[in-house]
């Protein structure tokens, strides 16, 4: 494995990290009803626990209400349980056909509670770059100890990797000050 392969492997590692907690605070309830908000929840269709995603379609008439509409209409008992045992705090009302959410308005200290919540997920973020970027740092000193790079090459990789380091822990802080810009909108 050279340098440039480990500093690849970093930035592609570090992206998907940065994706990771794009999708996290996607599923974090806002004002507005949005179909990410869905993204976690599973449904038991035929025995197997079934991303939403995969069973249902989403459309939202209103801002702050949700129509979701099962492709299979005996799916619909399993959907309407997995939003209601959810942690989106909504009451999901069946017409038989249809599951429609109205999102309540969100309180003050709700707002903040998931301020909290999005700021957990962004240190999650940033642990995960931060853990990249050492296990690329033990393989690069893994080729220094092994003479397969010199002293410079690897001062030079790590430069690097700090510099990538930082680059995608700022997108995570990127995404959670858009996060709680969101959340603190009435």
């Amino acid at each position: 494995m050279t340098i440039s392969d480990i500093l690849k492997e970093a930035e592609q590692k570090m992206a998907g990290a940065v994706d990771y907690a794009k999708q996290d605070f996607a599923a974090i309830r806002t004002g507005r009803a949005h179909p990410d908000m869905f993204n976690k929840l599973q449904a038991s269709y035929y025995g197997t626990p079934t991303p939403l995603q995969q069973l249902v379609t989403f459309h939202t008439p209103e801002p702050r209400t949700m129509l979701i509409t099962p492709f299979d209409r005996s799916a619909l008992p399993a959907v309407e349980k997995a939003i209601r045992d959810s942690d989106l705090g909504v009451a999901p009302s069946n017409d038989g056909n249809t599951i429609r959410v109205v999102l309540p308005e969100l309180t003050t200290e709700r707002r903040q509670e998931y301020t909290k919540t999005a700021r957990a997920k962004a240190e999650e973020g940033r642990i995960a770059v931060r853990n990249i970027r050492r296990h690329q740092m033990e393989q690069v000193k893994r080729l220094e100890k092994d003479k397969q790079i010199g002293e410079d090459e690897a001062d030079r990789a790590e430069k690097q990797l700090d510099t990538a380091t930082k680059k995608y822990i700022d997108q995570v802080d990127a995404l959670l000050k858009a996060k709680e810009a969101e959340l603190m909108a009435v």
